[in-house]
């Protein structure tokens, strides 16, 4: 599996707009981070996680044309789904399913009802909705996802389980015991770490080093920092060796 950072700030990204912190003016492009999104390849499949307002440029960035054979989405906030018109160019290969949970696809329904009628007009986007539901597998090609039901603040959106070896989790607060139960034996785990001080919806950067810390993955990578997060040189040297940030364009192999 091969995972491919597309974006990986919060929703300002960074730098936010008419800041001039040390972060927001820093040259290291490390810290200039678009919003967040990741494109994984597994052995038969290529998934997209999230399609923010950024995606146009990601994938400008990546020099990536080719077959994406689903979207998970974690939940219906602009700087998740913003993107999903842009997808249009990639349904050249086909149709292209966008997976969610029930309360995610109602809200998609609504805001973006021209993709979803039965007779579309000439241009739209491809795409149609799959309902998943946390706890219950399902698979793209022949690679199995598992919904993790996590908490953004007080809303339940999901996380995802890809395979044996990997979950992507963004914009959690808390996890309930099961979810945790379904998280043993990671070689890779990716997961939020919004900024130093705590949030009322989103993990601090200690938090998200204690959730980390308790699924236990070989390998773990922090995701969604905003600016307040501080410089990523300073910060990746306090990380223990085997948790790392993530930045726009890192690869990430297993």
């Amino acid at each position: 599996m091969k995972l491919r950072v597309l974006g990986s700030g919060t929703s300002t990204g960074v730098p936010e707009i008419g800041c001039k912190c040390e972060v927001c003016t820093s040259t290291d492009p490390r810290d200039n981070r678009l919003r967040a999104s990741a494109l994984l390849h597994t052995d038969d499949a290529v998934i997209l996680i999230d399609c923010g307002p950024d995606f146009r440029e990601q994938m400008l960035r990546t020099s990536s044309f080719e077959k994406i054979d689903g979207v998970l989405i974690t939940h219906e906030h602009y700087d998740h789904v913003g993107g999903l018109d842009d997808l249009r160019p990639f349904c050249r290969f086909g149709e292209i399913p966008i997976y969610s949970d029930e309360y995610t696809a109602s809200h998609l329904r609504v805001r973006m009802p021209y993709c979803f009628l039965e007779h579309k007009y000439p241009g739209v986007p491809q795409i149609f909705l799959r309902e998943v539901e946390s706890g219950k597998n399902f698979f793209i090609n022949n690679t199995e996802i598992i919904p993790i039901q996590v908490m953004h603040g007080r809303l339940p959106i999901l996380g995802y389980r890809i395979g044996k070896h990997m979950a992507y989790i963004t914009d959690m607060l808390t996890m309930p015991e099961e979810s945790y139960e379904q998280l043993h034996g990671l070689d890779v785990l990716i997961v939020n770490a919004l900024r130093v001080k705590p949030h009322p919806t989103h993990q601090s950067i200690s938090e998200a080093l204690e959730t980390a810390k308790r699924i236990g993955a070989k390998e773990t990578y922090f995701i969604h920092m905003s600016h307040h997060a501080g410089l990523h040189a300073e910060l990746e040297k306090q990380l223990p060796s085997h948790m790392h940030l993530t930045f726009d364009g890192m690869e990430i192999e297993f």
